[in-house]
């Protein structure tokens, strides 16, 4: 895409306010930096949605993650685009509310739907591979004690995930995959493995494609 030709929209005042909700509603959250979005993405995102039969996900792109270097991270603006040019169903809302409400951390999100959205039934999802480092996210033992958490399987050592440090802490919360469509209703801390069709693109690994010399 030629940016002098076909510049990124700029954000708009809707896509840093928090979305609409209605009491009841089953709400996935899928956070990210999404530099850029990608099928695996969408793959996480749509498997939820039919798995654990939810009415909405949010496609969160995130200001920045603060386990990742920040040295080659596109406009939130030109993230947001490429994300909405993604998707399709309309289930799925690319939203960036987090970044008005000045949010570094994964917990801190969590703890503002609690308390703004107390009646909507939230679910965290997470690709396999981000179970692996959930332990070194900031106050991960609080996010799974506020909202169940649903992972994804992804292409790699699925034992290797689930003998995680937060795998092992958390194994005894663990609920059977039969069982998924119930996630949203159970009370945390609870969480489910969902597997399926996986995808092996990663954004790390679409940036080197796109920086490799031709």
């Amino acid at each position: 895409m030629n940016r002098e030709t076909h510049p990124f929209p700029p954000l708009r005042p809707a896509d840093l306010r928090l979305p609409h909700t209605e009491r009841g509603l089953r709400i996935g959250l899928l956070g990210g930096s999404f530099n850029p979005p990608h099928e695996g993405h969408l793959l996480v995102a749509e498997t939820a949605l039919q798995r654990l039969r939810l009415d909405r996900v949010w496609w969160m792109v995130t200001p920045g993650n603060p386990l990742k270097d920040h040295g080659n991270l596109k406009p939130l603006n030109e993230r947001i685009a490429l994300s909405r040019a993604l998707v399709k169903d309309p289930r799925i809302l690319v939203t960036a509310f987090e970044a008005s409400q000045h949010i570094r951390f994964t917990a801190d999100t969590v703890s503002l739907l609690k308390r703004r959205k107390p009646d909507v039934r939230f679910v965290w999802l997470m690709g396999a591979d981000s179970l692996a480092g959930f332990h070194r996210w900031q106050s991960w033992r609080q996010i799974a004690r506020q909202v169940p958490l649903a992972i994804v399987d992804r292409p790699g050592s699925t034992l290797s995930l689930l003998s995680s440090p937060a795998a092992r802490t958390l194994a005894r919360f663990r609920i059977p995959e039969v069982d998924a469509a119930q996630l949203a209703l159970s009370p945390p801390p609870a969480w489910v493995f969902l597997h399926g069709p996986r995808s092996p693109l990663s954004s790390t690994l679409l940036r080197e494609r796109q920086e490799a010399p031709s």
